[in-house]
């Protein structure tokens, strides 16, 4: 919503129709805050240090162990951080939002174990994004790619 504020101030409109515009932005964008921080306090500042490429680690640990699981879009953005550990993406696998999973089945960090396990996922095909993870088992890798030239083949028959 900041984005938004920012475009239209940076419109040509009206003083006036800019000042109505900018309240009811502003009043948006509190209520939403207010909702969040309801969820998880301080989301806001949260929301900085994940985005943040020098936050390291054990940072990133911390608040994936700390935020509350009904913070999706928090344990998303630590999902796709480049710096997440492993224990952090073991963790996260786990987590019932789809989208979290599929990061990291993607995740260079993701340890061979916990994408063993994702490929045992059978309420979506996180075997797929698994298959071309370069931690991903030789054996397993080979296994899952096999999978896919036979679904290949049963797609161009049918």
């Amino acid at each position: 919503m900041l984005r938004v504020l920012d475009s239209v101030e940076k419109s040509t409109l009206p003083a006036g129709r800019l000042m109505a515009e900018r309240r009811a932005i502003e009043s948006l964008i509190h209520a939403r805050t207010k909702e969040l921080d309801a969820i998880n306090p301080g989301w806001d500042m949260k929301v900085g240090v994940v985005l943040n490429a020098a936050t390291s680690a054990d940072a990133l640990d911390l608040m994936a162990r700390q935020a509350p699981p009904q913070d999706f879009y928090l344990l998303r953005l630590i999902s796709e951080h480049p710096k997440t550990p492993a224990k952090s993406l073991a963790r996260l696998a786990r987590h019932p939002y789809a989208a979290i999973r599929e990061n990291v089945a993607r995740h260079p960090n993701a340890d061979a174990a916990t994408l063993a396990n994702l490929c045992k996922d059978r309420t979506q095909p996180l075997w797929y994004l698994v298959a071309f993870n370069r931690n991903t088992p030789a054996a397993l890798r080979t296994k899952l790619q096999a999978r896919m030239r036979k679904l290949g083949e049963v797609q161009k028959t049918a």
